[in-house]
């Protein structure tokens, strides 16, 4: 039983040193290097290139690095006999909520706008208690941000898929609960998976629903976002801002209009990253798990996508 460690473009030796450190003994390979196939039952990946576990035909498990595995489902090829797992980290949690509290505090007190403007023009600003917080995804990453908000001050409603309860939080759920969450929600925050049913959620349609003026925040993936549709929002006035960490193409382009957006604040795909020492215990537990025939930890429900 070995393993394949797959990061096209990355620098795979921070993992495989972690990995060592957790499981001195394990056979562990990393691509592209000369390998048996037939040998591989565990993958350890991050945006792999398409079809090419086609060809492990013992392969039992496909691990993501981080919180996301849309990279990994949205793969037509994957065998379907693989289980999918992701890691869930209470650092990468944390890093997350503290990230988007800082996004909204940075909106709130116009500390970018200021910074950018290079003049002495002091601007008003607004308080928590007059921004309505609205978080779309309660799953680990988005529960969290949103009690987080709650903690500061914050009134906070969440939507899902499904009915959650939270303390705090004014809980929506399902298309029915979708315009009643959105007509009260000043700040908007993308926290969802991203799935086949979330892709391209943040449009023109949903940007319509939301009270003139609104913001955007989005830290979730690039592909929830319909571009052109949030720069006509933004043009039109019904949008007064954006906050965007992902991006259907990083590192954006130079030539993207995001750039020279003045109503767009960007970030390089920071909000939280997966630490190799942190997580490299679970990538291994699973895998003594595999190995031990117990069942494994954070396995994705395909049918959800996440």
């Amino acid at each position: 039983m070995s393993v394949l460690l797959i990061f096209p473009g990355r620098d795979p030796k921070i993992w495989v040193d972690a990995i060592k450190e957790q499981q001195p003994n394990v056979k562990l390979y990393v691509y592209p290097e000369e390998h048996n196939p037939e040998e591989i039952t565990y993958a350890v990946t991050w945006k792999h290139p398409k079809g090419i576990f086609n060809k492990y035909s013992n392969l039992k498990v496909i691990a993501s690095i981080g919180a996301g595995v849309d990279h990994i489902i949205s793969d037509p090829e994957i065998p379907k006999k693989a289980l999918i797992t992701r890691i869930i980290d209470e650092q990468l949690t944390l890093d997350m909520s503290t990230f988007v509290l800082g996004l909204v505090l940075d909106k709130i007190r116009n500390i970018s706008i200021h910074h950018g403007e290079k003049i002495w023009n002091p601007k008003a600003y607004s308080t928590a208690k007059e921004e309505k917080i609205g978080v779309m995804g309660l799953g680990v990453l988005g529960k969290a941000a949103a009690i987080n908000l709650s903690k500061n001050g914050f009134e906070v409603s969440g939507w899902s898929k499904s009915q959650k309860q939270i303390e705090g939080v004014n809980t929506y759920h399902g298309q029915n609960g979708l315009n009643d969450f959105l007509k009260n929600t000043s700040i908007l925050i993308c926290l969802l998976p991203l799935t086949s049913e979330t892709e391209c959620i943040l449009n023109k349609e949903l940007f319509e629903k939301l009270p003139k003026g609104a913001y955007i925040i989005n830290v979730a993936r690039g592909e929830h976002l319909v571009e052109y549709d949030l720069l006509e929002m933004l043009d039109n006035g019904q949008l007064s801002g954006a906050s965007l960490d992902v991006f259907r193409t990083e590192p954006l382009p130079e030539e993207h209009p995001f750039w020279k957006h003045p109503k767009v604040h960007i970030s390089p795909h920071i909000a939280s990253t997966t630490n190799p020492k942190q997580v490299a215990h679970q990538l291994m537990e699973n895998y003594l798990r595999l190995k031990e025939r117990k069942p494994l930890r954070n396995i994705v429900n395909l049918k959800k996508e996440y």
